[in-house]
């Protein structure tokens, strides 16, 4: 079983995602709703996969300035970790910080979508 470290999501949307993720894949869902507790969490566990909402709902930090955290971060940077917006400017910026290309919560039922988190944590 896989782990994935959900990341500023509000209570409606983590349930979406981790009924996305869960429905298509073999994985265990964690939580994290600030960015201290994102790098604690990670740093104390073994995550294959993180997701991280563009604007966390908890402080409206922006998701990428997390991304760009852990891969500056030895101990964080080799954790794959993918942006959570249906916005392609974003992805893009996302992946140029060292994210693997994400997903929008408006391609829950995308098999492009699915292929992509398939080819993370198979």
């Amino acid at each position: 079983m896989k782990k994935v470290l959900d990341v500023g999501n509000c209570d409606p949307d983590h349930a979406a995602i981790s009924g996305f993720l869960t429905s298509n894949f073999d994985v265990q869902m964690g939580r994290a709703k600030l960015p201290a507790d994102t790098m604690s969490q990670l740093k104390s566990g073994d995550w294959d996969l993180v997701v991280i909402n563009r604007k966390l709902d908890e402080d409206y930090t922006d998701g990428l300035e997390i991304i760009k955290q852990m891969k500056d971060d030895p101990d964080t940077k080799d954790v794959p970790v993918m942006l959570v917006t249906n916005l392609a400017e974003h992805q893009d910026t996302a992946v140029a910080a060292g994210a693997v290309r994400g997903f929008g919560k408006l391609e829950y039922n995308d098999p492009a979508a699915i292929e992509r988190v398939r080819a993370v944590i198979g």
